[in-house]
C-alpha cells in the first residue's frame, strides 16, 4: 500500500503570496484536495495523509516530521509561486536524492504539463526544508505566479485547478504505479469496450478535462473509443477517449455503448 502525503502549502496565520484577490494558502488547499479526491476515485492501493485539511497552522517542521513518522512513500508539497514570472515549475533537494526521487519528479512534471498551458518553466532543484528534511522522495510544485494576472486568472478558475489536481494524481500515479480503479471504458470492469457515438449534428470535444479548452468539432454518427468512463467535470460529466481528448458525457449528445 503505497503511502502518499499531500501539503498544501502555508495556512493559518501564514497566507503565503497574496496578490489579485487571491491567498497562496487557499489555492494550495483546494488543489491538494482535488488532488486526493482523483486518487480517491481513479486509484487504488494507496493511503494519503495531509499536513493540512483546512486553514490551520502548520510549521515547516511539523509537516515534515509528519510526513516521516508515518512513513510516506512519496512527499509533495503544493505552492503558488510570486515574484513576476509566469508557468509551472517544480523542486526536488539540491543535495544528494535517490534515483526514484528524480524519476518521481520527472513524471510528476510531464504529467501537470499534459493539463495545464501555463509555459513550462522546467525541473529545477533548491534548499527548501520539506525537500531536505523528508526522509523520503520529496518534490515541491509552483502552479503559475499569483501576482501575474494572466497566471492569476487562470487560479481563479475551478475547472483550471481541476486540471492542476489532475496533472499532480496523475503524476503521483504514475511515479508509484498505482492501478486504475476497474472502470476506464470497459463498462465498470466488464471486459466490454466502451464506445460513444454523437447524435447531435455537431459537438465540441476538449483537449483536457475542461469545458473552457475547446478542441475540435464532431459530427453526428461518428464514433468513438472511451478510455475513462464518464466523471464529473464541473457541473457537467465527461468521457476521455482513446485518441486522448475529451467529449461531454450528456446523454442529450451522445449514445454511450458497449461490446
Amino acid at each position: 500500500m503505497a503511502k502518499i502525503y499531500l501539503d498544501p502549502g502555508h495556512g493559518g496565520t501564514d497566507p503565503g503570496a497574496v496578490a489579485n484577490g487571491l491567498q497562496e494558502k487557499v489555492l494550495t488547499l483546494k488543489i491538494a484536495l482535488k488532488t486526493r479526491d482523483i486518487l480517491n476515485r481513479d486509484y487504488e492501493g494507496h493511503t494519503i495523509r495531509m499536513s493540512r485539511t483546512s486553514d490551520t497552522t502548520r510549521s515547516l517542521a511539523q509537516r515534515t516530521n509528519d510526513a516521516n513518522s508515518w512513513g510516506a512513500d512519496y512527499f509533495i508539497s503544493i505552492h503558488i509561486n510570486a515574484g513576476g514570472g509566469t508557468g509551472y515549475e517544480d523542486y526536488i533537494y539540491n543535495g544528494s536524492v535517490s534515483n526514484n526521487t528524480i524519476t518521481y519528479r520527472d513524471k510528476l512534471h510531464a504529467e501537470v504539463m499534459k493539463q495545464v498551458d501555463f509555459r513550462n518553466r522546467g525541473k529545477k532543484r533548491a534548499n527548501f526544508h520539506v525537500l531536505r528534511q523528508s526522509s523520503m522522495p520529496a518534490v515541491l510544485t509552483e502552479n503559475g505566479f499569483i501576482d501575474t494576472t494572466a497566471d492569476a486568472n487562470k487560479l481563479k478558475s475551478d475547472a483550471y485547478l481541476d486540471r492542476i489536481a489532475l496533472g499532480h494524481a496523475n503524476g503521483i500515479a504514475q511515479a508509484l504505479g498505482l492501478k486504475k480503479k476497474s472502470g476506464g471504458g470497459n463498462n465498470g470492469g466488464s471486459g466490454k469496450q466502451g464506445y460513444v457515438e454523437v447524435i447531435t449534428p455537431s459537438l465540441w470535444t476538449y483537449n483536457t478535462a475542461n469545458w473552457d479548452d475547446k478542441a475540435v468539432i464532431v459530427n453526428e454518427g461518428e464514433v468513438f473509443t472511451v478510455a475513462r468512463d464518464k466523471f464529473k467535470v464541473g457541473n457537467g460529466y465527461m468521457y476521455q477517449l482513446k485518441s486522448g481528448l475529451y467529449i461531454t458525457a450528456s446523454t442529450q449528445y451522445v449514445r454511450y455503448y458497449t461490446r
